[in-house]
């Protein structure tokens, strides 16, 4: 009874009393910020420690993303509260006020609950520092959020991008870059930004000639996907624990990735079409896609994945279909004898980039990238998707796909590379090979998806014919 006691108020090793769900978030936070951890890793596991779950692990769950999301405005409006840069705070008493702020500024939690119980967390984390975090609190609750944005942010006239950063909470060239793809629409950049601090829903990719979407979608209690034909939008819940994840009939996957690689399977080629080439394979989402289509068509897809963890998870997520993984280097096409030149029919190069297009999926992720990650991305992207034109055989098709709608790493990439690769290609209207009536397209050839106007992450496609 003692222990139940305890762990009901969240008492552990010692540590004053603090309620478990805050707690539970802390240490998310906390870890994102100490060990450079991903949240959709770590919290799963706090969770599960902590013995959360249902009305509580979602508490914890929205202090967690929620509070890495608002990062940006938060901080800043505690470096005005407190009076000193929130960077020279300690740091577990810096991330205990952080889900303080985001409490008082984003949540229905009443003020005082938020006060009292953030003061509870210092206190068990940071010594010393409780009446410092009271009267930070209290004067973040002196106004709400849209009053801290006009006393903070600068004019949306006089500095537009300024203006959008603090207020939306994304680090200011991140805001410029979207802008810049977005044709400079402010307007339209702010709906994206928007969009980007929303909880993203749960898209599942039923896999074809294993499970019929609508059948999954009753036996999830989802809906089918609006664009993707093998989509289905599952309402909540733990996907991982859904018997048809399990048994391989489906697999967690952004409607937006579904698309891209589906778009490659469905252009037209000339002759045969037995041998596909996923080039940059792990973790698997967009192999287990192609693997499955494969199956149906006679084919085979050759999955490479140069980090030996991801290929085994390639690995797990094709058991059973028509896939090799090669755990190696896909720009070795041409030396690596399992990846020689104009082999492949269709080719998918899905390259590492910025990660910019699923922000809402990972938002600390808008905090670690910097503009200086471009210069060594871009140049691997570049040499990988050479390689992808190298393996294609004449007639052949190769997708290019980032989840990054950054211009350098989309049309900058795909063009440098087609034109220094000495490799003979035409592009192929992206448009033409997604659903019939899909809106904000754009004029082609190339396809930039966005999580305002279709939902899905911002995936870029570039289908390239190899003449």
């Amino acid at each position: 009874m003692r222990e139940t006691a305890a762990r009901r108020s969240g008492e552990r090793r010692g540590r004053p009393m603090v309620d478990r769900p805050r707690y539970a978030a802390y240490e998310a936070v906390a870890a994102v910020h100490r060990d450079d951890a991903y949240a959709n890793l770590v919290l799963p596991a706090i969770l599960t420690d902590a013995g959360l779950f249902g009305r509580d692990a979602a508490f914890a769950t929205e202090l967690t993303y929620g509070t890495l999301r608002h990062l940006g405005t938060l901080d800043a409006i505690l470096t005005d509260a407190a009076g000193r840069d929130v960077q020279r705070i300690d740091p577990p008493v810096r991330d205990a006020l952080r889900i303080g702020a985001y409490q008082l500024l984003h949540t229905r939690v009443p003020a005082h609950a938020a006060v009292s119980s953030t003061v509870d967390l210092v206190r068990a984390v940071g010594q010393g520092a409780t009446g410092f975090a009271n009267a930070v609190l209290r004067e973040v609750a002196t106004r709400d959020l849209d009053e801290w944005v006009t006393r903070l942010a600068p004019s949306i006239d006089s500095d537009p991008v300024g203006h959008l950063a603090l207020a939306y909470s994304h680090p200011q060239w991140i805001v410029r870059a979207f802008n810049e793809a977005l044709g400079g629409d402010f307007g339209e950049t702010t709906r994206l930004l928007i969009e980007d601090n929303e909880r993203p829903p749960v898209h599942l990719c039923a896999r074809p000639g294993l499970v019929d979407p609508v059948d999954l979608a009753d036996e999830v209690g989802g809906a089918p996907g609006a664009f993707s034909p093998y989509a289905v939008y599952l309402a909540g819940g733990a996907p991982g624990e859904l018997a048809a994840v399990a048994d391989g009939r489906a697999h967690v996957q952004d409607e937006g990735s579904q698309l891209v690689a589906n778009a490659l399977a469905l252009a037209p080629v000339d002759g045969p079409d037995g041998r596909w080439l996923d080039l940059c394979a792990g973790p698997g989402g967009k192999s287990g896609l192609l693997g499955a289509l494969a199956a149906q068509r006679d084919a085979r897809l050759t999955a490479v994945e140069v980090a030996e963890h991801r290929a085994r998870l390639v690995a797990g997520a094709t058991r059973g279909l028509p896939v090799t993984v090669l755990n190696t280097d896909g720009r070795l096409v041409g030396t690596e004898p399992k990846l020689p030149e104009e082999h492949f029919d269709r080719v998918l190069v899905d390259a590492p980039c910025t990660g910019l297009g699923s922000l809402r999926r990972r938002p600390e992720s808008r905090w670690r990238r910097q503009p200086s990650d471009l210069s060594a991305l871009t140049r691997l992207q570049r040499e990988l998707l050479a390689a992808g034109l190298r393996a294609a055989r004449p007639g052949g098709l190769v997708a290019y796909v980032t989840c990054s709608p950054h211009t350098v790493e989309t049309h900058v990439t795909v063009t440098e590379a087609a034109r220094r690769s000495g490799v003979p290609v035409d592009f192929v209207d992206a448009r033409t090979v997604l659903p019939a009536g899909m809106p904000g397209l754009g004029d082609g050839p190339t396809v930039q998806l966005w999580p305002h106007r279709h939902g899905t992450d911002a995936m870029f496609l570039a289908l390239l014919r190899r003449t």
